[in-house]
């Protein structure tokens, strides 16, 4: 069923996508066998629809040799679950490449360390696309977006997760805005000199009075804030602070899992009061399995474009390997579609968006990589969703948001 549903999205990519991919990314859909109404149905919606992912962790990818991104590599043998290949496929027209820093001491060699790994991470961003300008371009607005969509060309938004290489200097957002950033998020999994973390111990009881001006100063600049990561007190006040709406760039409800990195319903409700989206995720709807060799090989990934391309084929084999054994996570498609459903439910479906942690921990079984999308798409006609609802939250939300964060600025 996701075969023929993949096959039948295939001319979203365009024919100036197509004629640099070529047939070879396009293999084994030319089986002969015609898909059933309902799934051609699917496969007809998918294929209109804007599809965006506000969380790739992808660029961990970039630079390994050997690899090549504009190619559709196949998941069951290869660790990386983003390439343009299998986004021009039809699955998925762009997303927001993120910019990871882990977080690190509070001191000023720490900032300095950070923030020269994050200007890397972002220069490595753009040659990784300056290597395939007839496939995908960088956006830095919703209208650059658009116009990439007219041209045939994927989109590639950039985002940082962690605020901490900034150190405490705020005028650093500005060089990361002009380097093309669109969303940031303030922390990851520690407490920094912004606020506190979702899974560590309070320090400010909330934003620190630097982080207060981080939201001003992105407000001013015209960024999103992302939410993700950060503790429910720092939401809290982000929400009453910041004069455009925020974003959840992968996050899960709840509902479904209470972990403190997820969102309670209370808070879905006051973000879409606001204008804002929570983007559903693939993680935390299920105690994460590190333990062991997951845990190794998890280190090891972090390393992969360090890697020679026989190192890595032995990565990605015992990666696969343990999904069918030890998966990261004990969580079925159908429960993944329960929370969402649920996340629709209380958010509407003007304020729920995807990001699915793709390449930085995300992928349940039935959910493996971006050409499983098309079975998010059918699951939502099932459940009685139009494809005009539908087309909000795999895309219209995220640029109606860039849109309103854009006009904030402006204003």
């Amino acid at each position: 069923k996701g075969q023929d549903m993949r096959c039948e999205a295939q001319p979203k990519a365009g024919r100036a996508i197509t004629a640099v991919l070529g047939a070879a990314a396009l293999a084994g859909c030319a089986t002969g066998v015609e898909s059933e109404p309902g799934v051609a149905r699917a496969g007809e919606v998918h294929r209109e629809l804007l599809v965006l992912d506000t969380h790739l962790d992808t660029a961990i990818n970039f630079g390994r040799e050997g690899w090549d991104f504009s190619q559709a590599h196949d998941v069951s043998g290869e660790i990386a679950q983003v390439d343009l290949g299998r986004m021009a496929a039809g699955n998925l027209d762009g997303g927001f490449f993120v910019i990871f820093t882990e977080q690190g001491p509070l001191t000023a060699d720490g900032y300095r360390s950070a923030l020269d790994h994050a200007r890397e991470r972002s220069d490595t961003i753009d040659r990784e696309l300056a290597k395939h300008p007839a496939m995908v371009g960088l956006a830095r607005s919703a209208a650059e977006a658009e116009a990439l969509i007219a041209q045939d060309k994927l989109i590639a938004f950039k985002s940082i997760e962690n605020s901490y290489p900034i150190g405490e200097d705020l005028s650093l957002l500005r060089e990361f805005y002009d380097a093309g950033v669109r969303m940031a998020g303030p922390v990851h999994g520690g407490t920094n000199q912004l606020g506190d973390s979702a899974t560590d111990d309070a320090k400010w009881n909330g934003l620190s009075p630097l982080g207060r001006q981080w939201v001003r100063e992105m407000n001013r600049l015209g960024m999103i804030i992302d939410a993700s990561h950060a503790s429910d007190v720092v939401l809290d006040q982000m929400l009453e602070l910041s004069k455009a709406p925020i974003i959840l760039s992968h996050s899960s409800p709840r509902w479904a899992y209470d972990h403190p990195r997820n969102i309670d319903d209370d808070r879905i409700r006051r973000i879409a009061a606001k204008g804002g989206a929570v983007c559903m995720s693939s993680i935390f709807m299920s105690e994460l399995d590190l333990s062991g060799e997951r845990g190794e090989l998890f280190d090891q990934y972090d390393r992969i474009a360090q890697m020679t391309p026989a190192q890595q084929r032995e990565l990605s084999r015992k990666w696969r390997a343990l999904d069918a054994t030890q998966p990261m996570w004990d969580v079925s498609f159908d429960r993944y579609m329960e929370a969402l459903l649920h996340l629709i439910d209380v958010a509407g479906v003007d304020h729920v968006c995807f990001g699915t942690d793709w390449d930085g921990g995300g992928g349940i079984e039935g959910l493996m990589d971006v050409t499983d999308l098309p079975d998010v798409t059918a699951r939502l006609i099932e459940a009685g969703y139009s494809q005009e609802s539908i087309g909000k939250m795999t895309g219209g939300n995220v640029l109606r948001i860039m849109r309103a964060v854009e006009a904030a600025r402006t204003r």
